[in-house]
């Protein structure tokens, strides 16, 4: 606010709205606006607002309107001396000096509080951007190492890769060799393999007789030859049968039964 505003504005520590209409003024050198002024100075003792001082005193309040007309402003000072006028014309500019003062130094504490949190808000936001830093740094060397590291797998993919293509090579060209191989064998097979021998004939030492029914002689006998042959074939009335003959465990057998 500089001395050739004409607005004044209240010292109530939470309006700072501009003074219009009727304000309230105190010995202190405060003004209020008409809303705050009516509020706080409606109790007993009264006591200001901005400074905390007590007004007792019946003139130390004043409800004054700020734009008086001119029918007061012709009346008001009219038939005082001189020096009177001037005293009260500089109350009235100390009053207005003081006013544009504090709300100078109010202006200026604002604004070093301003510059206070802008430089604890710049503090703030440097450390955040040296740590950020930091972290990008961290993030990039992370990065290289970790684009060394798909390198060094890209090298081996690389050659196993020309390994198993040389091992394909290799399994191609052996599996060749194998089914050229198979193939002549097979040929080979095929043209050298013998006649299948039939069953092997077994010497048992046992001279074989040739069947009688396939001989000429038998062919040319009758019924009577058939009886003549088959009679013969029948075992003597005093010869014994294979299961007549005795055998040393048959004889033992038969002890044992005699004894028990």
């Amino acid at each position: 606010m500089s001395m050739c505003d004409d607005t004044l504005l209240c010292n109530y520590p939470k309006c700072r709205a501009k003074l219009c209409g009727f304000a309230w003024v105190t010995a202190c050198s405060h003004a209020f606006c008409d809303q705050h002024g009516s509020g706080e100075f409606s109790r007993s003792p009264a006591i200001c607002p901005a400074c905390s001082s007590a007004l007792s005193g019946k003139l130390d309040i004043v409800r004054t309107e700020l734009s008086p007309s001119e029918e007061y402003k012709a009346m008001v000072l009219a038939g005082l001396r001189p020096e009177t006028v001037l005293d009260i014309s500089a109350r009235a500019l100390a009053f207005w000096t003081y006013q544009v003062h504090q709300e100078r130094m109010f202006q200026e504490y604002s604004l070093s509080r301003a510059e206070g949190q802008v430089k604890q808000m710049e503090k703030v936001l440097t450390q955040q951007n040296q740590s950020r830093e930091l972290e990008l740094n961290a993030m990039r060397g992370e990065v290289t190492s970790l684009k060394k590291v798909m390198e060094e797998y890209k090298r081996k993919y690389s050659e196993v890769s020309e390994r198993l293509m040389e091992r394909n090579r290799q399994y191609q060209k052996l599996q060749g060799l194998y089914d050229s191989l198979r193939l002549r064998n097979m040929v080979v097979g095929d043209r050298e393999a013998p006649r299948q021998p039939g069953p092997p004939e077994f010497n048992t030492g046992v001279v074989r007789q040739p069947s009688p029914r396939g001989s000429p002689h038998f062919l040319g006998m009758g019924p009577e030859g058939d009886s003549r042959l088959f009679s013969s074939l029948e075992p003597d009335a005093g010869a014994k049968t294979f299961f007549q003959f005795s055998s040393p465990a048959r004889d033992r057998g038969r002890a044992l039964l005699k004894k028990y």
